[in-house]
């Protein structure tokens, strides 16, 4: 317990730099930073003498991308100093030992190292992936088998008792309801990352005693094999396995045997040319769609601020997305033109509802080097909707590429390594963008 205790002012800045949402208590974290010198020495007394106790956990879910809901258990601020402590004293004791083919939640790992490994088993000849999806991982685990994996470790007595008791603290519902934690180690809580991992390296070291080339990160997990009846095989006997021996439950409906270009994977997805070569990776259909709802929501039609604080968001947005989907190297350049060419669409819809009257729209396209009698004829030709409007040619003619790059409009594209393999502009992206 000593190394958690120590730990508590690191644990402190770690949580506060994270900047989350309160918990059943509703104490921000700005006030438990002006309080922390007296909290911290109540922790310290109550962690010394084991009588501290975590206070109850809120419930909140969140959509995901397939339609269903996430569920999240957000612990109060002190709560959350105290799991991350006890985090800080388990990493040295488990990090080290965790395989080499699980990549979340670790440091130095990521989805890019994830992709990294698994795109060289294609090219290694393994091109066919049993893709396993675990049915609500986190709130299935099994806390007798998670505290017995953390005994043959752990020498600390008290401190297994004090993640018992946080494996154990209450849940508040969305309603109000409490309930009781029986199972599961709830996503949102600092601890609950390595716990996932303590739980999964058994899964893990058995992949590793079979021989099997796999590539996890959290709870997903593929597995690459040679041949689909090699895969049908290895997904039989792995499903035996986790829910016979680690009492968790493979979904059915979203497991399958297949060619990785046919699964998602952590936003991406793998393929390898017939003739062999290099592996490519590209886009989900899943990630696709997001890029797609994401513009659709930070250019709305409503958009009641300027034009340069519309850009300023959009860029904000893309340039985060680019550095974690720049590994892409299938549809790379082609996606960033088909999508600057659709926000700057987009951006003129804006342009032109904020010039409201097509007598200002025609004016200002003059104004901008449109020549008078095309820029009349196109805004008055029949009844056409903005967006309509918005690809009209004189519209794109006065409504330049360098119309919004004068006002901070970065090209996503531009700031792409330029790579032939990446060059790549389906008609069904267009068509998705649309």
């Amino acid at each position: 317990m000593a190394n958690v205790i120590v730990n508590l002012d690191v644990a402190f800045q770690n949580v506060a730099s994270n900047k989350g949402a309160p918990g059943p208590d509703r104490v921000e974290i700005e006030t438990v930073r002006a309080h922390w010198p007296m909290l911290r020495a109540q922790l310290t007394a109550q962690l010394s003498v084991g009588s501290y106790r975590p206070g109850e956990i809120r419930r909140v879910f969140i959509p995901k991308a397939d339609g269903g809901q996430r569920s999240l258990g957000i612990p109060n601020v002190v709560d959350r100093v105290v799991q991350e402590a006890v985090r800080l004293a388990l990493s040295p004791l488990y990090e080290p030992t965790f395989h080499a083919s699980s990549h979340g939640f670790r440091p130095g790992r990521s989805c890019q190292t994830a992709i990294d490994q698994a795109k060289g088993y294609l090219e290694d000849g393994y091109e066919w992936v049993v893709d396993l999806d675990l049915e609500k991982f986190f709130d299935r685990v099994n806390h007798q088998r998670l505290m017995a994996r953390l005994n043959e470790r752990v020498r600390d007595r008290d401190l297994l008792v004090l993640i018992g008791r946080m494996l154990k603290a209450g849940v508040v519902m969305p309603d109000g309801v409490k309930v009781s934690n029986d199972e599961g180690v709830p996503q949102g809580g600092p601890l609950s990352p390595l716990l996932s991992n303590v739980v999964l390296d058994e899964l893990d070291r058995e992949l590793e005693r079979r021989g099997l080339r796999f590539v996890r990160y959290a709870d997903d997990c593929n597995i690459y094999v040679r041949s689909e009846r090699a895969g049908q095989r290895v997904m039989a006997s792995v499903v035996r396995f986790i829910e016979g021996r680690m009492r968790l439950k493979v979904n059915e409906a979203k497991s399958a045997v297949a060619r990785p270009e046919d699964r998602h994977f952590l936003g991406f997805r793998l393929r390898r040319e017939p003739e062999g070569g290099d592996a490519e990776v590209s886009l989900s259909e899943r990630t696709v769609g997001r890029l797609r709802e994401q513009i659709r929501r930070l250019t709305p039609r409503n958009w009641g601020n300027s034009l340069a604080a519309c850009i300023l968001v959009v860029n904000r947005y893309l340039l985060g997305w680019i550095g974690f989907f720049g590994i892409c190297t299938g549809w790379g350049r082609g996606l960033l033109k088909v999508a600057d060419a659709h926000i700057r669409r987009r951006l003129r819809a804006l342009v032109l509802k904020d010039w409201k009257r097509k007598r200002t729209m025609a004016r200002k396209l003059i104004a901008l080097g449109v020549k008078p009698n095309t820029a009349w004829r196109s805004v008055y030709r029949g009844r056409q909707s903005l967006w309509a409007l918005s690809a009209n040619a004189a519209v794109e003619r006065g409504l330049r590429n360098a119309y919004f790059a004068e006002r901070g409009l970065v090209s996503r594209s531009q700031r792409w390594e330029v790579d032939p393999r990446r060059i790549v502009a389906p008609v069904q992206l267009v068509l998705a963008l649309g």
